[in-house]
């Protein structure tokens, strides 16, 4: 398919516009972001090895919550660290399912990546995952002792 610098264009926005989850289990707490059109809607939870034990179940709690479910996702981003060993192996044994059994793409990324951005919001993570190049459904985790 061949696309005019335009049509290139608004193919690449409506990608990363697509309803996206945001998946963050390497800091202090559990952060989800979920982007459907251009609502946004966000929690958190304790960093524990319960929440780890749960963190489908808080993801499929939060979807509910907002209306949605895994079958409107189209992209799941993921933290791959640094940080904590558990809530990053965790997570992405967990996305890893979701992209066999539900075909969802994710991006595992790091805040590391975006060397230039000070602050970010992680409403901004699809959009610098794009600027930055980050590849589709590589896992390559950053742990820390």
């Amino acid at each position: 398919m061949i696309f005019t610098s335009s049509a290139l264009e608004l193919e690449l926005n409506n990608n990363i516009i697509m309803n996206n989850l945001i998946v963050d289990a390497a800091r202090d707490k559990i952060f989800l972001t979920f982007i459907i059109n251009e609502n946004i809607y966000t929690c958190s939870h304790e960093n524990s090895k319960i929440n780890f034990e749960k963190l489908m179940m808080l993801i499929n709690e939060f979807l509910k919550k907002n209306k949605s479910s895994l079958d409107d996702i189209g992209a799941i981003y993921i933290n791959r660290g640094p940080g904590s060993f558990a809530g990053i192996r965790n997570s992405l044994s967990m996305i890893k399912a979701l992209f066999l059994t539900k075909k969802i793409d994710y991006y595992c990324f790091s805040f590391n990546d975006f060397k230039e951005s000070e602050t970010i919001e992680y409403a901004e993570v699809p959009q610098l995952c794009e600027k930055y190049k980050i590849k589709k459904n590589l896992i390559n985790p950053i742990y820390i002792s």
